[in-house]
């Protein structure tokens, strides 16, 4: 069996660091890099593209609302067509930066509320989904699983990889539960490796409930910005090796030419 491991990467901002990046690096098949609207700027998102070049990662880019303040976790409402505008202005930047140092951008990933506002509204999901396919129409868009994400870029021709979290409890919608609660976030390495290898090996996501939720499931994200996300890694990646699982990056899980 494969699978691919992403995380939420390079969302520092100037002097700011967040995150322990180069070790995290190691341990992940793909790296979602911040484009400077709700995490990242140029410098921090050069120095992102060359380590994961170093570890043989594919790059994503990880477009998000103009927030710096709010970490892109605050929701903003948007015309549809500036937030198509939006998107491909942070893929473009990311393409741009990426190219200049030999690497190219194979898939996007949204970021924190937006990624949130397009698992359930059409209009913004499909927003988002213009936006990518402006930007390059080979570009694989990576969206939560069950989303309205995945029937919009189905929609429009994109390529789809199924997510889901190492680190996210989720409801009995199939939905990741709010930050707004104390039990959203899995940081417990133990449970964590558990939580991947059984979503893998049952097809489901399992809400904190207990109901089953099939799913088929292409990527785990990890969040940088965690302080938990390197021990969380290393015990998932020991318990993939346990279980012959291979960590492969978005476009091998695909089958698609990098």
């Amino acid at each position: 069996m494969k699978i691919n491991i992403n995380a939420d990467i390079g969302e520092g901002f100037g002097k700011f660091r967040m995150g322990s990046d180069e070790e995290l690096m190691r341990l992940i098949g793909s790296a979602n890099i911040a484009c400077g609207m709700h995490a990242g700027d140029p410098t921090i998102m050069v120095q992102t593209v060359e380590l994961a070049k170093r570890e043989n990662v594919s790059i994503g880019a990880h477009p998000g609302f103009n927030d710096v303040w709010g970490f892109g976790r605050r929701q903003i409402r948007m015309n549809p067509v500036d937030l198509e505008h939006s998107v491909t202005y942070q893929i473009g930047a990311l393409q741009a930066l990426a190219a200049s140092r030999g690497a190219r951008v194979t898939h996007v990933k949204p970021h924190g509320a937006l990624n949130n506002m397009a698992h359930d509204d059409i209009d913004v999901a499909m927003a988002v989904g213009r936006g990518i396919k402006a930007a390059d129409p080979g570009l694989i868009f990576v969206a939560n699983v069950g989303s309205q994400m995945t029937r919009a870029g189905e929609s429009l021709g994109l390529r789809i990889a199924n997510e889901s979290y190492v680190d996210r409890r989720y409801d009995d919608n199939g939905k990741m539960l709010s930050r707004e609660l104390d039990n959203a976030v899995i940081r417990s390495p133990e449970e964590a490796s558990e939580h991947v290898v059984r979503i893998l090996e049952e097809g489901a996501l399992f809400s904190v409930n207990g109901k089953r939720i099939p799913a088929e499931v292409h990527t785990f994200c990890i969040h940088g910005d965690e302080p938990t996300a390197v021990p969380v890694m290393k015990a998932v990646r020991a318990k993939l090796a346990d279980r012959n699982i291979e960590v492969v990056t978005i476009p091998q899980m695909l089958g698609v030419d990098a």
